[in-house]
């Protein structure tokens, strides 16, 4: 127990440092940085969609690290990068230096963020890991909170750099030693060890329609989530709202994002990962309905809000706790991070492409195209969900005599096959 709340405690600190400083600052920096190196707006927002993509790149490679050596070092090794990168960063005068500064800092965003936080606890905590999860997400909810209003404070006080610079010492003087101090647990149990389930491979995984399902599910998601986040004040007000209403509305996001992990935390002893994400990925095609059937109506804006705020607060959840639920904790960090790629590589071009839909006065046409996407999302995440609980044959208990077989299931290596303790 006293593990256990000592890793939320640290993680929830580290997360809410290290999403605010490598996520959340740049879009109150970016404005500063782009007038002071003078490079266009493509350029300067360009890079961070490049370091989201490169996140995703990388997210595999680090999830198997994770597996197999803890999670303590890579963390720690993150926020090393991360820290160099904003550095880097600070002292950028051209297009191939701030380029790099963000290439280092993708790097540490897949060494530092959620997905190595999540595949952390897993092999630290084994079957405590999903409350766990809800419980660092809760407290990751207030990144936003806290670095949107921070770093305008540091700005209005320091230039650009020098508030890089008080982030760099923060990454590399708080992050790093927290995250080197986590407890790395122990790798999964072999099958003779222990047999509760069936635990998948990472090639197992790939070869599986669930993953792909899945992975299709939540890229979906993440490509909607951020084209919206960086857009949604443009798009609503081509719908006719006000800038200030449209901001005073949008501030209802966050603390929706909150109540909606709260509200998982309070059923996740009770309610399967499963039957969570059914309610959680409904509520995104909900959401943009709503907007593109009333969206001129400040109460249906606010609604909107509601469900769009509750539907991503628990999809960050849902991310970490669904991989668990199917596929077994025996090899998660490699399976989290292959099903976290195509999500960040979404993420990284989402903006981009809305941006120049957003060009022409098409603001219901890109609506209905998103509603689409969304309501073709939670089809597949019902199909993905039916083929899982139809498949049960994969899980296996320690009565079955081919849980002692040499060559283990279907004629598979037993070391192949980790099962639960």
């Amino acid at each position: 127990m006293k593990r256990t709340a000592i890793s939320v405690l640290t993680l929830g600190v580290t997360q809410v440092i290290s999403w605010g400083i490598l996520y959340y600052a740049f879009g109150v920096m970016a404005p500063a940085i782009q007038r002071d190196l003078g490079l266009s707006a493509a350029t300067i927002y360009g890079a961070f969609s490049w370091a989201v993509l490169v996140a995703g790149l990388a997210s595999i490679p680090v999830g198997v690290l994770i597996d197999r050596h803890g999670g303590s070092r890579v963390m720690a090794a993150g926020s090393l990068l991360a820290g160099v990168g904003i550095y880097v960063l600070s002292g950028s005068r051209d297009v191939s230096a701030y380029y790099f500064a963000w290439t280092l800092i993708g790097i540490g965003m897949a060494m530092s963020l959620y997905e190595a936080a999540f595949a952390t606890l897993n092999r630290s905590l084994h079957e405590a890991a999903r409350k766990a999860i809800s419980n660092v997400t809760l407290a990751g909810g207030l990144a936003s909170t806290l670095f949107w209003p921070l770093t305008g404070w540091l700005l209005g006080r320091l230039d650009w750099r020098h508030t890089c610079l008080a982030f760099a010492i923060t990454l590399l003087a708080v992050c790093m030693p927290l995250h080197a101090s986590l407890n790395d647990g122990k790798a999964m149990p072999t099958v003779r060890q222990s047999m509760e389930r069936r635990h998948f491979a990472l090639s197992e995984a790939l070869a599986h329609p669930v993953f792909w399902l899945l992975a299709s599910v939540f890229a979906t998601h993440a490509f909607i989530f951020s084209a919206l986040s960086v857009h949604m004040i443009p798009l609503l007000s081509k719908m006719g709202h006000s800038e200030q209403l449209v901001l005073n509305l949008l501030a209802i996001i966050g603390p929706m994002q909150v109540a909606g992990r709260l509200i998982e935390r309070m059923f996740a002893d009770r309610v399967s990962p499963r039957s969570v994400g059914v309610l959680t990925i409904a509520g995104l095609p909900a959401a943009i309905g709503v907007l593109y059937a009333m969206g001129t109506s400040a109460w249906a804006v606010m609604l909107f809000c509601v469900l769009y705020g509750l539907s991503n607060g628990v999809l960050t959840i849902l991310r970490g706790t669904l991989p668990l639920s199917i596929f077994g904790h025996g090899n998660y960090g490699a399976i989290s991070g292959a099903l976290a790629a195509p999500s960040l590589i979404a993420k990284s071009g989402a903006p981009l492409l809305l941006a120049l839909m957003l060009r022409e006065d098409n603001h219901r046409l890109l609506l209905g195209g998103l509603f689409g996407l969304a309501a073709l999302s939670f089809l597949l995440y019902l199909l993905a969900i039916r083929r899982s609980r139809a498949e049960r044959s994969f899980d296996w208990y320690p009565d079955s005599p081919k849980a002692f077989a040499p060559g283990g299931m279907d004629g598979r290596a037993a070391n192949d096959i980790d099962a639960a303790p």
